[in-house]
Protein backbone atom coordinates (compact mmCIF):
# COMPACT_ATOMS: atom_id res chain seq x y z
CA UNK A 1 0.00 0.00 0.00
CA UNK A 2 1.16 3.44 -0.95
CA UNK A 3 1.29 6.29 1.60
CA UNK A 4 -1.95 8.37 1.38
CA UNK A 5 -0.89 11.99 0.70
CA UNK A 6 -4.37 13.90 0.32
CA UNK A 7 -7.04 14.01 -1.84
CA UNK A 8 -6.50 15.75 -5.70
CA UNK A 9 -7.54 18.84 -6.83
CA UNK A 10 -9.58 16.85 -9.47
CA UNK A 11 -11.95 15.23 -6.61
CA UNK A 12 -13.68 18.57 -5.57
CA UNK A 13 -13.89 19.10 -9.36
CA UNK A 14 -15.44 16.28 -10.48
CA UNK A 15 -17.91 16.27 -8.13
CA UNK A 16 -18.59 20.37 -9.03
CA UNK A 17 -18.93 18.82 -12.73
CA UNK A 18 -21.61 15.98 -11.70
CA UNK A 19 -23.90 18.28 -9.80
CA UNK A 20 -24.44 20.48 -13.18
CA UNK A 21 -24.80 16.79 -15.37
CA UNK A 22 -26.34 14.64 -12.78
CA UNK A 23 -27.33 12.38 -15.01
CA UNK A 24 -26.64 8.70 -16.44
CA UNK A 25 -25.34 9.56 -19.69
CA UNK A 26 -23.33 11.93 -18.33
CA UNK A 27 -21.60 9.76 -15.71
CA UNK A 28 -21.12 6.74 -17.43
CA UNK A 29 -19.02 8.98 -20.64
CA UNK A 30 -17.21 10.18 -17.44
CA UNK A 31 -16.82 7.06 -15.02
CA UNK A 32 -13.07 6.57 -15.84
CA UNK A 33 -12.78 10.27 -14.23
CA UNK A 34 -14.81 9.13 -11.54
CA UNK A 35 -12.61 6.05 -10.37
CA UNK A 36 -9.38 8.31 -11.27
CA UNK A 37 -10.86 11.25 -9.15
CA UNK A 38 -13.10 10.05 -6.44
CA UNK A 39 -13.20 6.09 -6.09
CA UNK A 40 -9.86 5.33 -6.24
CA UNK A 41 -8.34 8.07 -3.58
CA UNK A 42 -11.21 7.49 -1.66
CA UNK A 43 -10.54 3.98 -1.20
CA UNK A 44 -6.74 4.75 -0.60
CA UNK A 45 -7.48 7.28 2.42
CA UNK A 46 -9.65 4.09 4.03
CA UNK A 47 -7.20 1.48 3.70
CA UNK A 48 -4.57 4.15 5.06
CA UNK A 49 -6.89 4.90 8.12
CA UNK A 50 -7.06 1.05 8.74
CA UNK A 51 -4.68 0.45 10.86
CA UNK A 52 -4.96 3.95 12.44
CA UNK A 53 -8.80 3.48 13.27
CA UNK A 54 -8.20 0.41 14.55
CA UNK A 55 -5.59 2.21 16.94
CA UNK A 56 -8.29 4.24 18.17
CA UNK A 57 -10.79 1.35 18.88
CA UNK A 58 -10.73 -2.35 17.40
CA UNK A 59 -14.22 -1.86 17.18
CA UNK A 60 -14.70 0.79 14.52
CA UNK A 61 -13.91 -0.42 11.01
CA UNK A 62 -12.27 1.08 7.70
CA UNK A 63 -12.66 -1.45 5.26
CA UNK A 64 -11.44 -0.97 1.51
CA UNK A 65 -14.13 -1.93 -1.08
CA UNK A 66 -15.93 -0.55 -3.74
CA UNK A 67 -19.26 -1.83 -2.23
CA UNK A 68 -20.40 -2.61 0.82
CA UNK A 69 -17.53 -1.09 3.02
CA UNK A 70 -16.65 2.22 4.16
CA UNK A 71 -17.01 4.51 1.32
CA UNK A 72 -20.42 5.36 0.55
CA UNK A 73 -22.34 4.94 -2.35
CA UNK A 74 -22.37 7.19 -5.03
CA UNK A 75 -25.94 6.20 -6.39
CA UNK A 76 -29.04 7.74 -4.66
CA UNK A 77 -32.04 5.70 -3.85
CA UNK A 78 -34.71 7.52 -5.47
CA UNK A 79 -37.41 5.55 -4.64
CA UNK A 80 -39.55 7.54 -1.98
CA UNK A 81 -38.02 11.63 -2.56
CA UNK A 82 -39.08 14.03 -5.37
CA UNK A 83 -35.65 14.55 -6.01
CA UNK A 84 -34.91 11.73 -8.86
CA UNK A 85 -31.20 12.99 -9.72
CA UNK A 86 -29.17 9.90 -9.70
CA UNK A 87 -25.97 10.29 -7.97
CA UNK A 88 -24.33 12.04 -4.41
CA UNK A 89 -22.73 14.91 -5.36
CA UNK A 90 -20.40 14.57 -2.21
CA UNK A 91 -18.00 11.82 -0.81
CA UNK A 92 -18.77 10.17 2.11
CA UNK A 93 -16.93 7.92 3.70
CA UNK A 94 -18.25 6.19 7.29
CA UNK A 95 -15.67 3.94 9.48
CA UNK A 96 -18.68 2.02 11.58
CA UNK A 97 -18.66 0.02 14.54
CA UNK A 98 -18.64 -3.58 13.83
CA UNK A 99 -21.82 -3.82 15.45
CA UNK A 100 -23.82 -1.48 13.27
CA UNK A 101 -25.16 -2.39 10.39
CA UNK A 102 -26.58 0.69 8.89
CA UNK A 103 -25.57 4.52 8.79
CA UNK A 104 -26.99 4.86 12.38
CA UNK A 105 -24.62 3.30 14.29
CA UNK A 106 -22.17 5.21 15.69
CA UNK A 107 -19.15 6.19 13.60
CA UNK A 108 -16.43 8.43 11.97
CA UNK A 109 -17.29 9.96 9.10
CA UNK A 110 -15.90 11.79 6.36
CA UNK A 111 -18.31 14.17 3.73
CA UNK A 112 -16.28 16.30 0.64
CA UNK A 113 -18.44 18.49 -1.08
CA UNK A 114 -17.45 21.61 -2.30
CA UNK A 115 -17.62 24.57 0.37
CA UNK A 116 -18.83 21.45 2.79
CA UNK A 117 -16.45 19.47 3.96
CA UNK A 118 -16.19 18.31 7.44
CA UNK A 119 -15.84 15.47 9.80
CA UNK A 120 -18.58 14.04 11.91
CA UNK A 121 -18.16 11.97 15.21
CA UNK A 122 -21.26 9.85 16.98
CA UNK A 123 -24.95 8.68 16.30
CA UNK A 124 -26.90 9.98 14.25
CA UNK A 125 -30.75 9.40 14.01
CA UNK A 126 -30.55 6.40 16.26
CA UNK A 127 -33.53 5.04 16.86
CA UNK A 128 -35.64 5.17 19.69
CA UNK A 129 -34.26 2.34 22.31
CA UNK A 130 -30.87 3.67 21.47
CA UNK A 131 -32.11 7.20 22.02
CA UNK A 132 -33.06 6.28 25.66
CA UNK A 133 -30.26 4.23 26.61
CA UNK A 134 -27.89 7.54 25.47
CA UNK A 135 -30.35 10.06 27.78
CA UNK A 136 -30.43 7.85 30.85
CA UNK A 137 -26.53 7.60 30.58
CA UNK A 138 -26.09 11.43 30.35
CA UNK A 139 -28.59 11.12 33.43
CA UNK A 140 -27.14 8.62 35.49
CA UNK A 141 -23.60 10.01 34.48
CA UNK A 142 -24.00 13.78 34.77
CA UNK A 143 -20.31 14.61 35.80
CA UNK A 144 -18.95 12.19 32.90
CA UNK A 145 -21.13 14.02 30.48
CA UNK A 146 -19.87 17.58 31.67
CA UNK A 147 -16.63 16.54 31.72
CA UNK A 148 -16.61 15.76 28.02
CA UNK A 149 -18.96 18.73 27.11
CA UNK A 150 -16.47 20.52 28.58
CA UNK A 151 -13.30 19.02 26.77
CA UNK A 152 -11.27 21.59 25.34
CA UNK A 153 -9.81 20.11 22.57
CA UNK A 154 -13.43 18.51 22.07
CA UNK A 155 -15.29 22.04 22.90
CA UNK A 156 -12.50 23.94 20.17
CA UNK A 157 -12.95 21.63 17.24
CA UNK A 158 -16.41 20.53 17.18
CA UNK A 159 -19.94 21.43 17.23
CA UNK A 160 -23.09 19.69 17.57
CA UNK A 161 -25.01 19.25 14.99
CA UNK A 162 -28.38 17.15 13.93
CA UNK A 163 -32.24 17.87 15.00
CA UNK A 164 -33.35 18.44 19.04
CA UNK A 165 -36.99 18.04 20.70
CA UNK A 166 -39.24 21.38 20.71
CA UNK A 167 -40.02 20.15 24.66
CA UNK A 168 -38.29 17.64 27.29
CA UNK A 169 -38.50 14.20 25.92
CA UNK A 170 -40.74 11.37 28.05
CA UNK A 171 -39.33 11.47 31.63
CA UNK A 172 -37.12 14.62 31.66
CA UNK A 173 -38.28 17.79 33.48
CA UNK A 174 -38.00 21.30 32.39
CA UNK A 175 -35.61 21.84 34.97
CA UNK A 176 -33.34 19.12 34.17
CA UNK A 177 -29.39 20.61 34.12
CA UNK A 178 -29.01 19.22 31.26
CA UNK A 179 -31.85 19.32 29.02
CA UNK A 180 -30.44 20.75 26.36
CA UNK A 181 -28.27 17.44 26.13
CA UNK A 182 -31.29 15.45 26.28
CA UNK A 183 -33.76 16.93 23.96
CA UNK A 184 -30.82 15.88 21.52
CA UNK A 185 -32.35 13.51 18.60
CA UNK A 186 -28.87 13.07 16.86
CA UNK A 187 -25.92 12.82 19.00
CA UNK A 188 -23.39 13.45 16.97
CA UNK A 189 -20.90 16.50 16.59
CA UNK A 190 -19.04 18.29 13.37
CA UNK A 191 -15.84 20.16 12.62
CA UNK A 192 -15.76 22.06 9.78
CA UNK A 193 -12.98 21.90 7.53
CA UNK A 194 -11.70 24.22 4.50
CA UNK A 195 -11.82 22.96 0.89
CA UNK A 196 -8.03 22.52 1.02
CA UNK A 197 -7.44 20.46 4.07
CA UNK A 198 -8.61 17.49 1.94
CA UNK A 199 -5.29 18.14 -0.21
CA UNK A 200 -2.93 18.48 2.09
CA UNK A 201 -0.06 16.18 2.66
CA UNK A 202 -1.00 15.17 6.27
CA UNK A 203 -4.55 15.06 6.06
CA UNK A 204 -5.10 11.31 7.02
CA UNK A 205 -2.95 12.31 10.82
CA UNK A 206 -5.37 15.90 10.89
CA UNK A 207 -8.06 13.68 10.31
CA UNK A 208 -7.20 11.18 13.64
CA UNK A 209 -6.54 13.71 15.35
CA UNK A 210 -9.77 14.93 15.26
CA UNK A 211 -11.44 11.61 15.87
CA UNK A 212 -8.97 11.60 19.25
CA UNK A 213 -10.11 14.46 20.67
CA UNK A 214 -13.95 13.40 19.74
CA UNK A 215 -13.21 9.60 21.69
CA UNK A 216 -14.49 10.20 25.13
CA UNK A 217 -17.86 11.19 23.61
CA UNK A 218 -17.82 7.89 21.32
CA UNK A 219 -16.77 6.05 24.43
CA UNK A 220 -19.58 7.29 26.55
CA UNK A 221 -21.86 6.58 23.50
CA UNK A 222 -20.92 2.89 23.33
CA UNK A 223 -21.29 2.67 26.87
CA UNK A 224 -24.50 3.69 27.04
CA UNK A 225 -25.61 1.45 24.03
CA UNK A 226 -23.88 -1.10 25.52
CA UNK A 227 -21.25 -1.77 22.84
CA UNK A 228 -17.73 -2.50 23.45
CA UNK A 229 -14.76 -0.11 22.89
Amino acid sequence: MSEFTGFPPQLLAFLDELAVNNNRPWFAENKPRYEAAVLSPALDFVEHMATKIDKLSPYFEAIPKRSGGSLMRVYRDTRFGKDKTPYKTNLGIQFRHRRGKDIHAPGYYLHVQRAEVFLGVGCWRPDTAALAKIRQRIDEKPEAWQAILNGRPFKRQFTWGGATLLRPPRGYGADHPLLSSLKRKDFIVIQALDDSAIEAEDFAKQVLKSFRSAKPLMQFLCEALEVGF
